[in-house]
């Protein structure tokens, strides 16, 4: 049985999920030019991230096409098939890639995403990217044909500037429908959202702000200022990051301490502090989907839902990551 937490909706629509979800990006197991980011995970180790997620009050699942080319997909549906979970008690959410393709490969592959998908179903669709080849309104005009035919029940996009995002609401309203969210990097170390107008056009639009690398790929957890060599362990790209270089981490420093001095105050991680931070600095708008590469980080991740910064806190963190807002 999973932990009772207290449920956001995802932006007008009936979607109603955990303030954390897991991202499932490191599902890939190494396949397609995407899955080489992280280290191969065994089914095994995969079975107990999902699981442990569900325990921790995690509701919902963001993954993709891009994923590995739906290898994400197949093995969280495995490891939920697994564990018993029928498809009306979780939510899914996947994506479609659009770049060097139209429109019309939303209608084409939505079959391949649903059998990827072991027939579970797919409650928020969305745009991977910005880059098409075809006009936001034939992605949504696509989109809206899914939701028609009981394909998809809503439709979201990512990486989507507040110019496109209103253009996508906008078609989406012309056909009765509304867009439910828009998956941006957020963290206190990416705050950028806050002043690009993105943040504003959401609020304005009631559309939801899904937040991915909430903790910065690992950054906000403190374990590289610590131990700087331990990022050349890791497999992937992510070492070749500015974040992750000497001048990266000492500018995040202070941000780090901040999040540490508050993690032996509340007895919990500073990854919790900086999810927590995430999940309740802009109010019910933003929910995050931090990854985990094994059952341990999961269950960080959902202890992340079982306290609340105070608001001289959370403006504490505001100060002190202000510049990471341009």
């Amino acid at each position: 049985m999973g932990k009772t937490i207290a449920l956001r909706r995802l932006g007008k629509s009936d979607l109603m999920v955990s303030p954390i979800g897991l991202g499932c990006w490191q599902f890939s197991r190494q396949k397609g030019l995407s899955g080489k980011y992280w280290p191969f995970l065994e089914a095994s180790e995969i079975l107990e991230i999902v699981k442990n997620s569900l325990e921790g009050g995690i509701n919902w699942f963001d993954t993709a096409e891009a994923y590995g080319s739906g290898e994400s997909e197949k093995a969280l549906s495995e490891a939920l098939r697994i564990l018993g979970k029928s498809k009306e008690e979780v939510i899914i959410a996947t994506k479609w890639m659009p770049i060097f393709r139209k429109a019309a490969s939303i209608i084409k592959t939505i079959g391949k995403r649903i059998q990827c998908l072991n027939n579970y179903r797919i409650d928020l669709y969305q745009i991977h990217q910005p880059w098409s080849f075809s006009s936001i309104k034939a992605q949504m005009r696509a989109m809206a044909q899914l939701v028609r035919e009981k394909k998809v029940r809503c439709i979201g996009v990512s990486n989507f500037s507040a110019k496109r995002m209103r253009k996508a609401h906008l078609e989406l309203s012309n056909l009765g429908l509304d867009l439910i969210s828009n998956q941006v990097r957020y963290s206190l170390l990416d705050r950028r959202i806050e002043t690009n107008g993105i943040l504003d056009t959401a609020k304005e639009l009631g559309v939801s702000i899904i937040a991915y690398s909430p903790l910065a790929q690992g950054v906000l957890s403190g374990k590289f200022h610590d131990e700087p060599g331990l990022i050349r362990q890791r497999s992937g790209y992510r070492k070749y990051m500015g974040g992750f270089k000497p001048k990266g981490l000492e500018r995040s420093r202070g941000v780090v301490n901040a999040l540490k001095e508050l993690a032996t105050k509340y007895d919990v991680t500073p990854s919790q502090i900086a999810l927590n931070w995430v999940i309740h600095f802009c109010g019910e708008i933003i929910v995050a989907i931090p990854g985990a590469t094994s059952s341990t980080q999961a269950k960080d991740n959902t202890g992340a839902m079982s306290f609340r910064l105070a608001e001289e806190e959370l403006l504490a963190l505001d100060e002190i990551s202000a510049p990471f807002k341009i």
